[in-house]
């Protein structure tokens, strides 16, 4: 997609629907499960924690709240245990109290904040503009050698940091060459988001399942006879699975990309012409004005939100008296009209008609007031994804007040393969993940925003300062300094990479503040709440009664079967959970599986902590949620695409895991 404006999910937006029976009714079944487990179940501990198990699939599987808002309920209830345990039949909680917040700090969690920082540093230093102009130049413009060169770049990319970030730092990439190769987007960025996923299981840091498998075994570990513990991954140790993996998903596009691959018509467009992008790609076809409102007019008092309903238009900036409100902080929609001001106004010509005839005003074709204030060098139309883990979803962007918080005034919202522009109501439609926002901004607000975790910028070329070039090699140096210690010394995970966190923050590469904003919380709870469960399903025997269930269930069968229906199970698991989540509850099983059948309960552990990445056929994993809307996915795509890539996954991880292992 174009990037420099000039100055200038699979359902259609409509009215709330009514509130599903599905949810309520999947609540009596789980009831129903829950209470035949406890008839079943061998103690009364094992019934409560299977208990806990199926509400925790529940609220995942239906999101009733928020997953980490599931992940911390579902911590405090456990911990609840300890004061009720007289009334639940139990002599003692289902997890010491002591150890419930563990998950907080715990190696895992740490890491993961740690690569989060880490990644936001590299990014911060122009990194990425560098990639996509080597990528030009080495791939020049054919997709058979483009699509590899990205995907291999994001793949490796990703194997050090989580891979929505990953993919995040690419699509504005992705733009870039779509738009100067003319291909279309639909065509590279599915093979690029498939080997993000795909490139989280090249080390022990690329993926939460992955960095979270060591403390879920050294918690195994603490149920098991010293003979039966298991050592820990170390960071590459799981990289010849990674790697093929990677390879795999790589070949498979190349060979079958023109198959399965779609070519959105309106990907296609060059980047030499914005506005004819815009046009053909959302029928947008908008332009600038300026108004000046007489002191007759029946629009003096009148409020922003009070003129632009309905309208068409949409009020970009406003002056009086040599005041200028434009941008973030400015622009409210309460904020009065008076007599003298002039108005910055964008939409159809038509429209802008219309609206000057309602209040009997004179528009200007040529910017004078704002010739300067909205020129193509301060200001233009950019596009903007709302991604999965965003605050926003769920919310308006009358309701976010988006104008004024943001210095983004949305003039159309693409959804799956519809646009809605001004008079379909936009500013009322709940915002969901992978929407595409066409909005006018400042370039200046539109670099704020590339800061911004609720919004991802795709929007790639227009005018601005460079962020901090010249911090790329304090960047590089504790980059590499983290990579030494895990590779080289003894430390922990988390200290070594903390080291590099830190060292970036120190050396200026990035602030505090910056810092925050780059961890994604919502992930840190998640991870961190869910801990204490895991350790609940392993003390309390769960998860040794499941596998022998299991067991008796599948019969005698070689021990790789037994790792195959582990393997499928995570990958339904993570469907519709998320794949930390399905690693918690597997995890323990497959351990005990695995003793069951004489395996080597670490390889079943690892199966399932790779497995949970096999998350192709939908788009419930971040990564495809994120491409879905800038790609003009479908979810048949996905079913299409990767419904082979699920298989080929299986294929690949049992083959080599019993090669290397």
């Amino acid at each position: 997609m174009p990037a420099m404006a000039a100055s200038t999910a699979d359902t259609d937006a409509l009215p709330r629907a009514r509130p599903s029976l599905r949810p309520w009714l999947a609540a009596i079944v789980f009831i129903a499960l829950a209470l035949l487990t406890s008839r079943w179940a061998p103690s009364v501990e094992i019934a409560w924690v299977m208990a806990f198990l199926y509400l925790t699939v529940y609220l995942f599987a239906f999101e009733v709240v928020g997953v980490d808002v599931a992940a911390v309920t579902v911590m405090v209830l456990l911990g609840l245990t300890s004061l009720l345990a007289p009334l639940m039949g139990l002599a003692q909680g289902l997890v010491d109290t002591a150890n419930l917040f563990y998950g907080f700090s715990s190696n895992a969690v740490m890491s993961i904040i740690a690569v989060m920082v880490i990644g936001a540093g590299l990014d911060k230093t122009g990194i990425m503009n560098r990639v996509a102009e080597f990528i030009l130049r080495v791939g020049g413009s054919t997709e058979q050698r483009i699509t590899p060169i990205v995907s291999s770049t994001v793949g490796l990319l990703s194997s050090f940091m989580q891979n929505v970030g990953a993919t995040a730092l690419f699509l504005p990439v992705i733009s870039r060459i779509a738009a100067r190769t003319g291909l279309p987007t639909s065509r590279l960025l599915m093979p690029m988001g498939f080997c993000a996923i795909l490139g989280g299981t090249v080390t022990m840091v690329g993926s939460s399942p992955l960095i979270l498998l060591n403390d879920l075994i050294l918690n195994s570990n603490r149920a098991l006879d010293p003979g039966q513990q298991m050592q820990t991954w170390s960071l590459f140790s799981v990289t010849p699975v990674g790697l093929l993996l990677l390879a795999t998903g790589i070949v498979y596009f190349v060979v079958a990309g023109r198959y399965v691959l779609p070519a959105r018509a309106r990907d296609g467009v060059s980047g030499e012409d914005t506005m004819a992008y815009f046009r053909e790609t959302y029928g947008l076809a908008c332009h600038l004005y300026e108004v000046p409102v007489p002191a007759d007019s029946e629009i003096v008092g009148k409020t922003l939100d009070g003129v632009e309903h309905g309208a068409g238009i949409r009020v970009v900036a406003l002056a009086l008296g040599g005041e200028l409100w434009i941008g973030a902080g400015s622009l409210a929609r309460d904020l009065g009209i008076e007599a003298g001001s002039v108005l910055g106004v964008t939409g159809k010509e038509e429209a802008l008609q219309q609206f000057a005839e309602r209040y009997g005003l004179e528009p200007r074709f040529e910017l004078e007031t704002f010739g300067e204030a909205l020129s193509p060098a301060r200001s233009g139309i950019a596009e903007l994804v709302v991604p999965p883990a965003s605050r926003l979803v769920g919310k308006t962007s009358r309701g976010v007040a988006m104008r004024r918080t943001y210095g983004a005034s949305m003039i159309a919202l693409h959804r799956a393969d519809r646009t809605f522009r001004e008079g379909d109501g936009i500013r009322d439609m709940p915002l969901q993940a992978g929407d595409i926002l066409v909005v006018h901004t400042t370039w200046s607000s539109l670099a704020r925003l590339e800061q911004n975790p609720d919004l991802v910028v795709i929007t790639t070329e227009y005018p601005r300062q460079e962020l901090r070039p010249q911090k790329v090699v304090h960047a590089s140096v504790f980059f590499a300094l983290a990579l030494s210690l895990v590779l080289f010394s003894d430390l922990r995970l988390s200290v070594a990479l903390l080291s590099g966190a830190v060292g970036m923050i120190l050396s200026g590469v990035l602030s505090m503040e910056e810092s925050y904003r780059a961890v994604s919380w919502k992930t840190v709870f998640l991870l961190a709440s869910l801990i204490p469960l895991g350790l609940a399903v392993e003390t309390s025997g769960t998860a040794a009664w499941i596998a022998q269930g299991t067991l008796t269930m599948l019969g005698d069968v070689p021990s790789w079967v037994v790792q195959l229906a582990l393997a499928v199970l995570a990958t339904f698991f993570t469907l519709v959970m998320s794949n930390v989540g399905a690693t918690v509850l597997l995890v323990p099983l497959a351990v005990n599986v695995a003793l069951g059948v004489d395996a080597d309960p670490a390889v079943f552990a690892l199966t399932v902590a790779i497995a949970t990445s096999n998350s192709f056929i939908l788009p419930t994993h971040q990564v495809n949620a994120l491409i879905m809307g800038p790609g003009g996915y479908r979810v048949a795509d996905f079913l299409r695409a990767g419904g082979v890539m699920t298989v080929l996954f299986l294929i690949v991880t049992l083959v080599a895991l019993n090669l290397f292992y």
